[in-house]
């Protein structure tokens, strides 16, 4: 393996280390002591992978979910998994996707040193996503080399810093803070749950606010209330399964009752596990930022994964994960009346991208906004991956596709573009580069007018 290799593959391409080395530069160029860097900088990593061991976790618990799922009502079709995606297309486009994510996240320094989109993205997993999108989409529609390269580059820098940006004054009511920032590529759905929340409901009465029972006081806690959440789930669903199946199959002999409630507790410890895990991550990525936003890049906000605002409105999470899995399973039997591939609902980007959603249409709608919000988001990324899906299909990946809402909604609109005119993907790339420019511009001579 060559030092390239090492760089591209182990460094930038671990998101842990990439995450401890921007926390590293941030506390070196404070010039803290030695003490405060190490622990800084391991601190920042050991959060990042407390979150992920949470993560594989809660993966874990809903892979078995998931084929008691399938068994039980012999649903067969299409799962979203972005994963999969990526381990097909390193086959034959690893090379350009590992420079369009180094290229990005250049782009994404540059364009907040000199806009007023001060946002740097630290999802390294979700960076490395859209570079796999990017560089899929341009393939089938033609172009190669260079300006598949430097234009997937540009593009994944520019979408950087807009998907944090779009969410932010939403995201500033959910934290209470300016200092940070959501980044994740599922922000188009998050936006309108967001926009749903506001336009059908009641901003008063958020789900945090819901008023339990003396008796039932427990409940108030997440970890017990995800439990009984997921328990009644998987008791439902291992009984549709059957007993000899989970029994057979799944739980090696284990008793499919007393399994399926183990599994469901496991689920809630790996939800316990990544909030510990952002809270620490958060504690210390926080202060080594503001050296790098004081040295390169002044005001910057640092852009983290979505479960960063799961502490903040605990029930909207769990009510945004089951109503965006419900809409999940409506689509079953919507898609095939459009003539669409039917997308399975995967567990993983009904919990992550659902809570989330719920999370945002209830600081804008409370209740009703979490409940609308991430039904309808469940909607969008059981529709939009199957729309996308012939369009990946051509590179041989049929049998799965992109989960979050923004790699749909890119990969549509690069595809359908590259359809007419593949030269016109560069037209789209420089609309959407000159954004931050444009509106930096425009603040600019606002401020200037005032001042007269």
């Amino acid at each position: 393996m060559t030092f390239l290799n090492v760089i591209m593959k182990d460094i930038l391409g671990t998101p842990a280390i990439l995450i401890g080395l921007f926390a590293f530069i941030g506390l070196a160029v404070q010039k803290k002591e030695n003490s405060e860097i190490i622990s800084g900088t391991l601190k920042t990593i050991m959060g990042f992978v407390i979150l992920g061991a949470g993560a594989g976790v809660i993966v874990g618990s809903l892979g078995v979910f998931g084929q008691m799922f399938d068994h039980a009502f012999g649903i067969k079709g299409i799962i979203p998994n972005n994963e999969s995606v990526v381990a097909l297309a390193q086959k034959t486009l690893g090379k350009e996707t590992a420079l369009i994510m180094v290229l990005g996240m250049v782009f994404n320094i540059l364009i907040a040193k000199f806009t007023k989109f001060k946002f740097i993205f630290l999802t390294g997993h979700h960076t490395l996503f859209m570079a796999c999108l990017i560089s899929a989409i341009l393939s089938v529609t033609g172009i190669s080399g260079m300006g598949l390269i430097v234009g997937g580059g540009i593009l994944l820098g520019t979408l950087m810093v807009l998907s944090p940006a779009m969410l932010q004054k939403y995201t500033k009511e959910i934290t209470g803070t300016d200092d940070l920032a959501l980044g994740h590529f599922g922000s188009v759905g998050y936006f309108v749950s967001a926009l749903i929340g506001k336009a059908f409901g009641n901003k008063s009465s958020s789900t945090e606010s819901i008023n339990v029972p003396k008796n039932l006081s427990f409940l108030r806690d997440t970890s017990v209330s995800i439990s009984l959440t997921m328990s009644i789930l998987f008791f439902v669903v291992s009984i549709f399964a059957g007993k000899e199946f989970v029994e057979t199959t799944i739980s090696n002999g284990s008793n499919f009752i007393v399994f399926s409630f183990l599994k469901a507790i496991e689920f809630a410890a790996g939800v316990y596990i990544v909030l510990a895990g952002v809270r620490m991550l958060i504690a210390e990525i926080v202060p080594a930022f503001q050296g790098i936003a004081e040295k390169v890049v002044p005001n910057a906000k640092p852009a983290l994964d979505c479960p960063s605002v799961f502490p903040f409105a605990p029930n909207a999470t769990i009510i945004g994960f089951l109503c965006s899995f419900a809409a999940g399973i409506i689509s079953l039997f919507l898609l095939p009346i459009f003539h669409l591939s039917v997308i399975v609902p995967g567990l993983i980007p009904h919990f992550f991208c659902g809570a989330t959603a719920g999370v945002y249409g209830n600081i804008t709608g409370g209740k009703r906004g979490a409940i609308l919000g991430s039904f309808v988001h469940g909607l969008l990324i059981s529709f939009l991956p199957a729309l996308v899906l012939p369009l990946l299909g051509k590179l041989g990946f049929e049998g799965t596709t992109f989960g979050d809402a923004d790699f749909a909604t890119v990969g549509l609109l690069l595809g359908n573009v590259g359809k007419q005119n593949p030269m016109l993907i560069y037209v789209v790339i420089a609309i959407l580069f000159s954004i931050p420019f444009i509106f930096t511009m425009i603040k600019k001579d606002v401020k200037k007018v005032e001042a007269e």
